[in-house]
């Protein structure tokens, strides 16, 4: 069965960065499109960004695009997100996901693993 673990989550100040990671395990990582998604207090699950099987492909929300980027390394089954000149309006739990298949999806709805997430808190 698929598991995923994030890591990395913290506590800093804005315009610093943070580097969250999430082990994927149960099954082959380089068959899974990959994404991460966040969820703030109040407010509904919103994309941020995802990555094909191969990481040739990534997609990533206007809101952090230029400062977040999304990896994988497939050799040790992890899926990054580097997050770079952070801004207060970042806080949120953040998820890791995955979906069997090759297409990059936005809609959560079409991930059907998810981890436990891990919190972001930014300080202005």
């Amino acid at each position: 069965q698929v598991r995923l673990e994030e890591s990395g989550g913290g506590l800093v100040q804005a315009g610093n960065s943070l580097r969250l990671s999430c082990k994927f395990s149960g099954d082959i990582f380089g068959s899974y499109t990959m994404g991460w998604f966040r969820q703030a207090p109040g407010k509904e699950r919103e994309f941020v960004a995802s990555i094909s099987r191969n990481g040739a492909y990534t997609d990533h929300a206007d809101s952090v695009k230029g400062r977040f980027a999304v990896s994988r390394d497939n050799a040790k089954d992890i899926l990054f997100l580097q997050m770079n000149s952070l801004e207060p309006d970042d806080t949120a739990l953040y998820y890791c996901a995955a979906k069997f298949g090759v297409d990059l999806y936005r809609d959560p709805d079409s991930y059907g693993y998810w981890g436990q997430g891990t919190q972001v808190t930014i300080s202005s």
